[in-house]
């Protein structure tokens, strides 16, 4: 059992109401994506009526927004939790995406928002968008102090573009992995993006 599901059954067995709906509905959407599960699923899993639900949250929508909310926050104080040389930092990042995010059996809360981008509400998109970008602010500062200060005049990729790019590969390392079942086509692909970068 991995340090999330650990947490995602405790929370299920000893937390508040809505702690455990938050938990529930986190762990629906890692692995059955946002379009995947209903109120009642959640309303299921924690043992409550789907009417309670509303009390905690107005809407499936309104819930989605708290878990990727917490998402964030979660991102923000596992940063806080220790300092870390830039290199270790990149590579707890990996091992964050690698262990936590359950790679082979799971995604992470905000990619698997994706295939029902275009069917869930502007909020929540902005959700989505604010843990993406609180992840590459991130990496901008972890890739800007590991790549070697350019050359003058030498062309290259802006380390805001290279943290874009380490994102990518690790939402994308995730997704395979998530088809394959299997953590070595993360570990593989994850290898291949360490090569790629400078420093």
């Amino acid at each position: 059992m991995t340090a999330a599901s650990t947490a995602t059954a405790t929370a299920l067995a000893t937390g508040s109401t809505r702690e455990q709906i938050l938990a529930a509905a986190r762990g629906f959407i890692e692995t059955r994506s946002y379009l995947g599960f209903s109120f009642q699923d959640v309303a299921d899993a924690v043992g409550v009526r789907k009417a309670s639900l509303y009390h905690h949250f107005a809407s499936k929508e309104a819930l989605g927004i708290a878990v990727i909310r917490g998402a964030t926050q979660g991102f923000k104080d596992w940063d806080a939790a220790r300092a870390r040389a830039p290199k270790d930092a990149l590579e707890s990042y990996f091992r964050m995406y690698r262990n936590t995010l359950k790679a082979g059996s799971g995604m992470c809360p905000a990619g698997a928002l994706a295939p029902g981008w275009d069917v869930i509400n502007d909020e929540l998109r902005q959700a989505v968008q604010e843990l993406r970008n609180t992840q590459v602010t991130w990496l901008t500062g972890v890739l800007g102090a590991l790549v070697p200060v350019r050359e003058k005049g030498k062309k290259g990729p802006s380390v805001a573009s290279l943290a874009a790019y380490v994102f990518t590969v690790c939402q994308g390392a995730l997704l395979s992995a998530r088809m394959t079942g299997r953590v070595d086509d993360f570990d593989d692909a994850i290898a291949q993006l360490r090569s790629s970068l400078p420093g």
